[in-house]
């Protein structure tokens, strides 16, 4: 098999384009390691030699020892037996290699065994994993819950806990999703309270649990008895004991790697991280939009398998006398495969970045290392700007890459026909890996939610203005920029027309909003990597031509003020007949 990383092209496209040395910069804040723990970076070039060592070991662990596992994790899973959860074979030995190679602290800091990587660079190494075994990343990228510990939890929990996550001794859960409480985690009732003694325990049911057998658990709890709403929740931090239960694993479409569970807890006794009501608001916001960047890579890990496979098949099967590939509906499915992929990895890396900057900016507030007001206040000015925008770009890339990942998934078995619905290939694997992207860590629908705001207030025009003034002046690609423009003023006409149109229509309109805003913001982004070789600018054409047709028209739908879902929904649906057995 090969090495996962130095066969993705565009992945080391990145590595070579990105500004991963300013990143670098901020990251180790001086440099402050070197000297002090090994393979410390000495400066910002010897960083990005780091990044770049790290991530070929990655891709080789995964082209070469998880890859190969995949299959028979799927068919294997995960089991229960007298409330004791075993992983799969592959996913036992898979996350012994990565231990063996310390990878699994790989944001966090050195002070804690970490590797001090940036967001950036995990998302790569997110995709790489994700590609080999979708499953595995789910145990592999729970190292947010880590993140969250390092952010808001107090120093004797990190030295407790961090240590224990770098050196792979123990996984975590991130425990939020109840029965009642799905998407609406403001409605979270699993019981905190404190006892006699002032330990702090938990009572009840969570359901949908990943990894909820990892040994340290992260617990979204109600921690004030008489106050509903998000304002009553606050985060505990525990070591899973017998007084949790794991009372069943789910019985999953896909991912069959990743132990989905439904646990019981029975006065755990626990740790409160931070500050009480500030779980959901503050500590689970963060850690969900970390999750967030995670499930967007799984995605892109997806799409690139799903693709790697067609392709292959496509070289290699040959019928009406030629490979297929040479077929002009398959070389489209093909075509617009790779281009998505190389869309998706532009917006995600894009906003990873964004998130490196804000992490980094947050850090510098907090320590406070600043000579003089007028330095803190403009950094706290750029922090706002900051947050403004990733509230934007995070579910823009986890609603894009997932839906890619659907969609490469989907495609793949189109290419390969009737044998990609046998077990023989991957493919169908695949299609059921990917659907649960778009679902967990908020489905679509609440990604859109999330992200149309940000396209209403004005804020997505504001970061297209920034956009278009980097780029590169180039008579030949005009015409591209020109189609941007348009596409830019149509977005901006719909948005008038339903913030006219009252807050149903604007819920009905917001997915053609949000696709379209999106649409906008690769092909600038795309554009500007045109700059680097005439096949880039090839992948840029090709997105910005084909996006242009389908925003004209996802915004002549929405300014014909169609309503029929508004208004006659109970006239065409009818009456829902219940089951009278």
């Amino acid at each position: 098999m090969p090495n996962f990383l130095t066969d993705n092209d565009d992945i080391l496209f990145h590595l070579g384009h990105l500004p991963l040395a300013d990143i670098a910069a901020i990251q180790e804040e001086g440099f402050r390691d070197a000297g002090t723990f090994d393979y410390a970076p000495a400066d910002a070039a010897d960083a990005v030699d780091g990044y770049k060592k790290i991530l070929d070991l990655v891709g080789d662990i995964a082209g070469n020892h998880i890859a190969p596992m995949s299959e028979s994790i799927d068919r294997e899973g995960s089991t229960l037996e007298g409330g004791k959860v075993t992983y799969a074979d592959g996913i036992r030995k898979s996350l012994d290699l990565l231990s063996k190679a310390d990878l699994m602290g790989f944001t966090l800091p050195r002070r804690y065994g970490g590797l001090n990587c940036p967001s950036t660079v995990y998302a790569m190494a997110t995709e790489i994993v994700s590609r080999a075994d979708a499953g595995l990343m789910n145990i592999f990228g729970l190292q947010g819950i880590a993140e969250t510990i390092n952010a808001f939890a107090n120093e004797d929990q990190k030295q407790r806990f961090l240590p224990r996550f770098s050196s792979g001794d123990v996984t975590g859960a991130m425990v939020l999703t109840e029965p009642d409480a799905g998407s609406d985690l403001q409605n979270v009732q699993l019981r905190a309270y404190q006892d006699a003694t002032g330990v702090w325990r938990l009572r009840g049911v969570k359901r949908f649990i990943t990894n909820g057998c990892g040994e340290v658990l992260l617990v979204l709890a109600r921690s004030e008895a008489d106050e509903a709403g998000g304002m009553g929740l606050s985060l505990f931090l525990m070591e899973s004991d017998e007084t949790v239960q794991i009372r069943r694993i789910e019985d999953k479409l896909g991912i069959h790697g990743s132990p989905t569970c439904e646990m019981q807890f029975n006065d755990s006794p626990c740790e409160l991280v931070g500050e009480r009501r500030r779980g959901l608001v503050t500590y689970v916001m963060a850690l969900m939009n970390g999750a967030r960047i995670g499930i967007a890579a799984q995605g892109l890990g997806i799409a690139e398998a799903a693709y790697r496979e067609a392709r292959a098949y496509a070289h290699h099967r040959e019928q009406f006398g030629r490979p297929i590939e040479k077929l002009p509906p398959v070389a489209d499915l093909l075509m617009d495969m790779k281009m998505n992929l190389e869309a998706g990895r532009a917006l995600l890396y894009h906003t990873c970045l964004a998130v490196d900057r804000d992490i980094n900016l947050q850090r510098r507030l907090d320590e406070n290392r600043y000579a003089d007001d007028a330095a803190r206040t403009a950094d706290n000015r750029a922090q706002k700007q900051l947050k403004r925008l990733t509230a934007l770009l995070t579910p823009m890339s986890k609603y894009y890459c997932s839906e890619l990942a659907q969609q490469c998934a989907n495609d793949g078995i189109s290419v390969l026909g009737g044998s990609g619905y046998m077990r023989d290939y991957r493919s169908e694997q695949l299609f059921r890996d990917a659907r649960i992207t778009t679902i967990y860590e908020g489905t679509s629908q609440l990604q859109v939610v999330a992200a149309i705001r940000g396209v209403t207030s004005g804020q997505a025009e504001k970061h297209f203005v920034e956009l278009a003034s980097r780029e590169p002046a180039d008579d030949a690609e005009q015409h591209l920029r020109d189609a941007l423009g348009e596409m830019r003023g149509l977005l901006q006409t719909a948005v008038d027309k339903v913030k006219a149109g009252g807050a149903d229509y604007l819920d009905l309109s917001a997915r053609s909003l949000v696709d379209t805003a999106i649409d906008i913001l690769i092909g600038y982004l795309l554009l500007e990597q045109a700059a680097a070789n005439d096949r880039k600018k090839l992948v840029a054409r090709r997105f910005i031509q084909r996006a242009l047709p389908r925003t004209r028209a996802r915004i002549e739908r929405v300014l014909s003020d169609e309503r029929s879902t508004l208004d006659h929904y109970d006239a065409i649906i009818g009456h829902l007949v219940e089951d009278e057995a």
